[in-house]
Formats: structure tokens, sequence, C-alpha cells
């Protein structure tokens, strides 16, 4: 039956609609009972712990057709997709390298391409991942990245702020709870390196670029 249901740290829309029974999240997502929280939020995939979300009840669907014949039917899915940048220390690409994808039952071999990108689907109710660099030519070789898929905060609260420094290699301190002085140190140099009044506030500017430069 319909309910509510409320998200907590590491919910995104794909996995709760994977647990709720939905082959696609976009039938919860675009429900008029969440027409608020979509707006709020934008992306169903980065929610915060209390957001609201609507589940409506699950349609069933009645296709008659002859018992003497073979019939298709396809089952219409979102795809989720994860999508990485890997840089060095010098903001250069880790182009071209081989790496191992570890999800939850199975191991990918993947390599990244010339601007250091991957982009990979991943179960619907994936929450955590493992990177491992394997190239030989880079320093990085078996550094086990670990991804927290859905874990990422909104930009306009504080620990979403902080997680998008510390991907961008400028805040190094705690996430619970946020220290205030390297917090405000790391937006300082991001605000600095991105031609921002430097005054270390993560205000609309410095979180609509910081969006930007991180990609979400």
């Amino acid at each position: 039956m319909a309910e509510y249901y409320t998200v907590k740290q590491g919910d995104h829309l794909s996995s709760i609609a994977a647990e709720k029974g939905f082959s696609d999240y976009k039938i919860i997502w675009d429900h008029p009972e969440n027409a608020a929280l979509k707006e709020e939020r934008k992306n169903p995939n980065i929610l915060f712990p209390g957001d609201r979300v609507f589940i409506p009840d699950r349609e069933v669907r009645l296709e008659p057709r002859p018992t003497d014949q073979l019939h298709v039917f396809e089952l219409r899915t979102t795809e989720l997709r994860l999508k990485l940048v890997l840089e060095d220390l010098y903001e250069k690409p880790i182009a071209s390298t081989p790496c191992d994808l570890v999800l939850p039952g199975q191991t990918r071999r993947v390599t990244t391409d010339d601007a250091g990108r991957l982009d990979e689907v991943i179960p619907a109710d994936t929450h955590n991942a493992t990177l491992f660099v394997r190239g030989p030519e880079t320093p990085f070789q078996d550094l086990a990245i670990p991804i927290r898929v859905g874990h990422l905060d909104p930009i306009d609260k504080l620990t979403g702020q902080a997680a998008r420094l510390m991907n961008l290699g400028y805040y190094f301190g705690p996430m619970d709870p946020v220290d205030a002085d390297d917090f405000s140190s790391a937006v300082e140099e991001f605000q600095c390196d991105h031609g921002l009044a430097v005054d270390g506030k993560c205000g609309p500017n410095t979180q609509s670029t910081l969006k930007k430069v991180h990609g979400s």
C-alpha cells in the first residue's frame, strides 16, 4: 500500500525504488506527491536524511495475449550510473589506466579514458563500492578508493559542501562534525583557485561553483 518513506543516510532514490519493488525510480520521483521534494533536491540520488518520499501503490497491468503464441515483454528500467574522474596531486588526469571496480558480488576490470573518467552502470541497490587503481605507471598503483554511493548530501548542507571539498582534495578534516577552521581554510583555497571572493564562507556563488567543479 502507499506510504511515506523517511530517507536515511546513504539512501538514494534508485535504491529506495529497488527496495520497494519498482524497476524505474521515475515512477516515484515523478509522482505529484513528491513534487515539492523534487523541486527542492533536483537530483533524485542526492537526498538528505529526514526527507520524506511518497511511495505509491504498485500498479498491476493485465496484457491479454493468445496462449499459443510467443510474446516478448520489455521491462522499463532506469539505469544507475557511477561517474568518476581520477586526477593526481597536480590535477592531471589519471588517463588510460586499468582499475578494478569492486561491487557487491562482482569485480569489474575497467579503464579510465583520456580525461581520467569512468562511467559504469551499477546495480540500483548499490550503496558501497571500492575502486583499485592498477596501472603500474602511476604512483597510485593498488590504491584502494572507497566509494559511498548515495551518501553525498545536498550542496546547501554543510556536510554536502565538506564532502565535495574533500573529494576535490581541499578538505581533510572530520565529517561528523565538520571542523569549522579546517572547513573555512578549505573554502578559502577553493575560492582562490576558482577566482571567487575569498572569505572562507560557502555562500551561493561558492556553492554554485563547487557543484559545477565537482560535477553534482
